[in-house]
């Protein structure tokens, strides 16, 4: 306890080399906890949530962009594709299960998905109240969508067109109605609102139809306009015209009606049967292969003989890692040069202190210290800074863990988490302490070969 005391002491008597050796240590320890704990997490949460599938089959386009928006649900879709073209992959005997999902909406920048009550069993999602929706524009919520909205059972609201907060386009002739809640999963699912492909299709229906209307009543209104143009007798022969045109109208439209009433109303339905089944969109299909050989041929079928797209998540999430592995390798490369100066200047500020206090430790060796104790006690006084710059450096990097959370979660929906010390962080606490120990060792050469009466008598 006294030569830690003494230790101690020696170390805090030079505040200035001090604070320089501290602060390369903690910038060092700080980058690498910080870079490893992002990258191991966000590769964990990545991994977790492309595990249900195997492939994406979309509309072409950027193949990782089509697993970001229908897998990873952080980017825009590449577009729609026709239903009834990809219903195939439903009959393919390769293919364990292929699930559709449909984008369009969102509520205050939560998107709503339209899908089976497949794609929540592949998650593992369970409700923790409530029940499944069953019919249109009713929807179950994930669980950090439902806390940061506020929204329980049997809350009503209205979305937005497009995936975005900033979406003004409400369809409020169509609200949704909260009938379930869900249990934390972990995944994606917790920041989605999910109801059946059926609301997806007919609010966007809805908005067509409304466009339509908007474009016809503004034509009506610039034909007025027109109208009210010409002099009032051409308004006379006009209305006249008019009327003797419309009756003619009027005549043919009813003898029409009288002959072909019972054949447009089979056409009417047949054509709604024909819309449900060749005009359907859905933005992609999630697929889980049956055999492994589904995954050598079935994307080279489909990128090469339809207009679709086939994305791999797992290739397209290695393919991302792979991108940021080269900056996390610069970064934990630039972190170990730095600690290699730190352990440069915690040498050159030992050996400092060794030269200036010889006389000290002269009259320590007088006082019965030996040599390896001596030896111990500068050791002690670069264990106590590695040590303190190691956990400074640590909970700094903890710091920017808990701050990136913030930022992740609102922009992309994923947060992280505060964790204790890994096994990597473990080893490289290892490696800073050698490092210490061999500038310690190189610092205290004069110790062993220190003269004391020459020391005594120099003073």
């Amino acid at each position: 306890m006294r030569l830690g005391f003494l230790a101690f002491r020696n170390m805090v008597s030079k505040p200035l080399n001090l604070l320089l050796s501290l602060l390369l240590l903690v910038l060092s320890v700080f980058l690498v906890t910080f870079v490893l704990q992002l990258s191991k997490q966000l590769s964990g949460k990545l991994d977790k949530n492309i595990a249900p599938f195997d492939m994406v089959v979309g509309a072409k386009g950027s193949p990782l962009q089509l697993v970001l928006s229908s897998v990873l649900h952080i980017d825009v879709p590449t577009g729609n594709i026709k239903l009834e073209e990809a219903e195939f992959l439903t009959k393919n005997p390769m293919v364990g299960s292929a699930i559709p999902i449909s984008y369009g909406d969102n509520y205050k920048g939560y998107r709503i998905l339209g899908t089976t009550h497949e794609y929540l069993d592949k998650y593992g999602a369970t409700l923790l109240e409530g029940e499944m929706y069953s019919k249109s524009f009713e929807v179950v919520v994930g669980s950090s969508a439902a806390q940061k909205l506020e929204l329980k059972l049997g809350d009503t609201f209205t979305s937005s067109h497009g995936l975005a907060a900033s979406g003004v386009e409400a369809h409020e002739d169509h609200p949704y109605v909260v009938k379930g809640l869900l249990n934390p999963t972990g995944t994606v699912v917790d920041r989605l609102l999910i109801s059946n492909l059926e609301s997806v299709w007919e609010a966007h229906e809805h908005g067509e139809e409304h466009a339509e209307e908007h474009e016809e009543e503004h034509e009506h209104d610039h034909e007025d306009e027109h109208d009210h143009e010409g002099d009032h007798d051409h308004d006379e022969a006009h209305d006249h015209d008019g009327h003797d045109d419309h009756d003619h109208e009027d005549g043919h439209d009813h003898e029409h009606g009288e002959e072909h009433e019972h054949d447009h109303d089979h056409e009417d339905e047949h054509a709604g049967e024909e819309h449900h089944h060749e005009d359907r969109e859905v933005t992609s299909f999630l697929v889980k292969f049956k055999n492994p050989m589904a995954m050598v041929q079935l994307p080279r079928f489909i990128n090469e003989n339809t207009n679709m797209q086939a994305a791999l998540p797992g290739f397209e999430v290695q393919h991302l890692l792979g991108l940021l592995g080269s900056g996390i390798k610069t970064i934990n490369g630039i972190a170990l040069a730095i600690l290699l100066v730190s352990g440069l200047s915690i040498f050159i500020s030992l050996l400092k202190t060794i030269r200036e206090r010889r006389q000290e430790l002269a009259l320590l060796r007088i006082y019965g210290l030996g040599t390896v104790q001596l030896l111990w006690v500068v050791f002690l006084e670069g264990l106590f800074l590695t040590i303190t710059g190691f956990f400074l450096g640590w909970l700094l990097g903890r710091i920017g863990i808990w701050i990136t959370s913030f930022i992740t979660e609102a922009s992309y929906g994923y947060n992280l988490q505060l964790t204790g010390f890994d096994a990597t962080e473990l080893a490289f606490l290892g490696v800073a302490l050698l490092i210490t120990l061999v500038a310690t060792l190189l610092a205290s050469i004069s110790i062993f070969n220190l003269n004391i009466s020459k020391t005594l008598s120099d003073a």
